[in-house]
């Protein structure tokens, strides 16, 4: 028994070294530690804090949802990050998760913001986690704007004694980002001309969904706006969905990652995928299991063609794109928070100095130190 344990212990002991040197050996290749990005890759001045909260909203129903029956309320299971020991007046973002995913899907996002100054709230919507009763479908999209403005204004009535940040939010900068379906979710809060939030001030999408909309669906409003988008995602076509946003959106943005995967953008896809020559064999399967035959069917109950939702548009299907190679998911993590960061901060920071020098991070700095990224766009 002694031998054996012996020789387990020193099987246990390559098998850890192992690991370790593929874990290094296969890590991302970091920006020049003299580049203008390696600094937007550091914390920022505050430590980040971690609160949960249950809100339920008791105005509206949680309709059924295959075999599980309706809910006469909405609930919403929900993280607050925040700066912690400072007493500010704090921008706000909303964050939307994807379909299957949930309110901790991009931790390294969240950690920047919060770190920089911002106060990110993400809950767990009702019908398209990945935990809800039923299975996660797409056809309650409609009634995810409304829950944005319900989580915007359950966070800014917070009692003093139950918020878990010092300070204030400041009303006047608000914004929302999203990923995946989180990304239609911010577009239609952002434009939809009856589903709109109209307090929100800066919006980024995610390898989100928008090839139905027309240039007509975003005129409600001017506001900044970036879209980020990955060439090698198999399941938004970058093409349709990404590409044409510069023109048909005003004040807007793309940041594209040559080579970016659906799944690259998770907080989970570095180090776990990193040997993967693309993640997106994993993401098809799951998320075609749960959409339906018509992956558009969604857009249906948004609207009509008069008001920018037009499903004779030329429209992609799901996972219908040739699996290409992705660059590094590490890499495609970089990219996002120096975007995400850098965009938001252009917007909302008091400071114009520090406002200037996140433009010219998110225009000049992040593609000559990531040559994967290419930055187009009016705003």
């Amino acid at each position: 028994m002694r031998k054996f344990l012996k020789g387990a212990a020193g099987v246990l002991v390559f098998v850890i070294v192992v690991v370790v040197v593929v874990y290094v050996a296969t890590s991302p290749q970091q920006p020049a530690p003299e580049s203008p990005s390696t600094a937007w890759l550091q914390a920022g001045p505050y430590a980040v804090g971690s609160a949960d909260y249950t809100f339920v909203d008791r105005s509206r129903v949680t309709n059924a949802n295959r075999d599980a029956p309706a809910k006469p309320e909405r609930t919403f299971i929900t993280t607050i990050w925040y700066p912690a020991s400072a007493d500010s007046n704090y921008p706000l973002i909303v964050h939307s998760h994807g379909i299957l995913s949930n309110r901790a899907e991009m931790p390294y996002l969240m950690a920047a913001l919060a770190s920089n100054g911002y106060v990110v709230v993400a809950t767990d919507y009702p019908l398209s986690s990945g935990s809800v009763e039923g299975g996660a479908t797409p056809d309650d999209v409609a009634n995810q704007a409304g829950d944005i403005t319900f989580l915007i204004n359950s966070v800014l009535n917070l009692p003093a004694n139950e918020k878990p940040f010092s300070g204030t939010i400041d009303a006047n900068r608000i914004g929302l980002s999203g990923y995946s379906l989180g990304g239609l979710t911010t577009n239609i809060a952002t434009y939809h001309a009856q589903l709109r939030e109209p307090r929100v001030k800066a919006a980024v999408s995610i390898a989100g969904l928008a090839a139905p909309f027309s240039p007509t669906f975003f005129r409600t409003t001017a506001v900044p706006y970036l879209a980020i988008a990955g060439t090698a995602d198999a399941l938004i076509e970058y093409r349709r969905q990404a590409a044409d946003l510069p023109d048909k959106v005003s004040n807007a943005s793309l940041v594209t990652i040559e080579g970016g995967s659906h799944l690259g953008f998770l907080g989970v896809a570095d180090p776990t995928f990193r040997l993967m020559e693309n993640p997106d064999t994993l993401g098809c399967a799951s998320v075609l299991a749960v959409v339906g035959e018509d992956p558009n069917a969604a857009f249906a109950q948004l609207g009509t063609a008069e008001q920018g939702i037009d499903l004779a548009r030329d429209l992609p299907g799901l996972c219908e794109n040739e699996m290409l190679e992705a660059v590094h998911p590490g890499r495609q993590r970089m990219i996002t928070q120096i975007a995400v960061l850098s965009f938001f901060e252009s917007v909302f920071n008091e400071s114009r100095t520090r406002r200037e020098e996140a433009w010219r991070e998110l225009t000049q700095h992040l593609v000559a130190d990531f040559p994967e990224a290419t930055y187009r766009g009016r705003y």
